[in-house]
């Protein structure tokens, strides 16, 4: 009788545990969805982007594609309204082009975004064809002085006479009245490998720059980040209380593609640093790169890997502004998780968007959206919160800003061929 009180007593404790989990699984807090309105658009509709703005406003950009060939960079502005609850009510105002072109290069990862300075100014950035191959392509800067009404002359990022591909670019609040830009630059690798029509990662990597332009448009300082980059994931930025942090997808002599982070401290960058050591080899690049939020010294990177066999959606956590990360939260995993993660922080809760496929029997993906204590570290809230009709790269990547406990997700779906634009609002 003795002998068994041990094994009836870890009998026990697994019980109580399980109940534990299912109930504090069924305790977690649902989210509150909404169907969010999206502006009306004149044509097909994709690349959204999402930025928020000093005065609590949000901007909503796209691209659209007219069947003659031509793309609009268009953006409206969404002002809540005054009397109602933060993220509840509020209008989109009339649309307004920024640009148009014939000659733009259109990607479902390398998309254009908007940025709000705190001194009102607008900046906002597309990519257009600067050769002859596939992929050559650079960055157009605007920026605009009076709500967007009107926008500068585009300023070619690039170097001049330039060719390859130039892109993938982040921009954030360097100082006032300044805009800092990030990107992945080809300046490293020879011309000859426009013949070939594509990225070549077998070759000579990726760099990572940044420059600061100031309230003319006129270029200021620029530097070399990172010599060695994946060619075609994303890149991500967010403020600190120490500056700007960058974070991208690394590229090491191995083919070891991990996440990095670089930070401006008012003077110089950082050396890059590994936010996980994952280990992930892949010869080649798998577009899908990380997500940044801070507040004060706090920064959360979400990032994708199938370091262990499986695709994983990890999510790191730095106290000291992005010189050391705890161990990594896994978010979700398993076949079917796409990741192309968003991520915001909102007071003590950071909020993880993601796209997963849906069941092997059904079409189309789904939208999954955590919330997670920035005190604990514990995740509070874990759901798929939208269906979409999308396949593949057609939904593209999911945008999200957060205000008051209330975040709004925008991307891209396809009806009847057609690529629109699809919106929640969740509390």
């Amino acid at each position: 009788m003795h002998q068994a009180r041990p094994h009836f007593t870890r009998h026990v404790v697994v019980a109580i545990t399980a109940c534990w989990l299912a109930w504090s699984q069924a305790a977690a807090k649902a989210f509150d969805v909404a169907p969010w309105s999206m502006p009306e658009t004149a044509a097909s509709a994709a690349q959204p982007d999402l930025a928020n703005t000093s005065r609590g406003d949000w901007l909503l950009s796209w691209v659209e594609k007219h069947d003659d060939g031509l793309h609009a960079l268009r953006f409206s502005r969404f002002e809540f309204a005054a009397a109602e609850p933060a993220g509840v009510a509020g209008r989109w105002q009339t649309p307004i082009t920024i640009a148009s072109g014939r000659d733009w290069f259109v990607n479902w990862a390398d998309t254009p975004h908007l940025l709000a300075l705190d001194d009102g100014t607008l900046w906002a950035h597309w990519l257009r064809r600067n050769g002859k191959g596939i992929h050559d392509y650079g960055i157009a800067l605007v920026r605009s002085d009076d709500d967007g009404r009107t926008w500068s002359a585009p300023i070619r990022v690039e170097p001049d006479g330039a060719k390859n591909d130039y892109g993938f670019v982040s921009m954030w609040q360097h100082a006032r009245g300044e805009l800092g830009l990030a990107w992945l630059d080809s300046r490293q690798k020879p011309v000859a490998h426009d013949a070939a029509h594509g990225h070549d990662h077998a070759g000579a990597p990726m760099m990572l720059r940044a420059a600061v332009f100031d309230s003319r448009g006129k270029r200021g300082l620029e530097w070399p980040l990172d010599a060695s980059t994946c060619d075609c994931c994303t890149t991500s930025s967010a403020l600190t209380a120490r500056g700007p942090v960058l974070v991208y997808r690394g590229r090491s002599a191995g083919e070891i593609r991990d996440t990095r982070l670089v930070r401006f401290d008012g003077k110089h960058w950082s050396q890059p640093v590994s936010v996980h050591d994952d280990g992930w080899h892949f010869a080649g690049c798998p577009v899908n790169g990380p997500a940044v939020a801070a507040r004060g010294n706090e920064v959360w990177v979400a990032w994708y890997t199938e370091a262990d066999g499986k695709p994983s959606l990890r999510l790191g956590r730095s106290r000291d502004t992005g010189d050391t990360f705890t161990a990594p939260i896994a978010i979700a995993e398993g076949d079917g998780m796409l990741g192309r993660a968003a991520v915001a922080i909102d007071k003590d809760v950071v909020w993880l968007a993601w796209l997963a496929e849906r069941d092997v029997d059904s079409q189309g993906q789904h939208l999954w959206l955590a919330r997670i204590d920035a005190r604990s570290g514990a995740i509070t809230s874990k759901q798929r919160i939208a269906d979409i009709s999308a396949r593949g790269r057609a939904s593209g990547l999911p945008r999200m800003q957060v205000r008051d406990g209330v975040a709004g997700l925008v991307w891209t779906d396809v009806v009847d061929g057609k690529s629109i634009l699809r919106g929640i609002i969740v509390r």
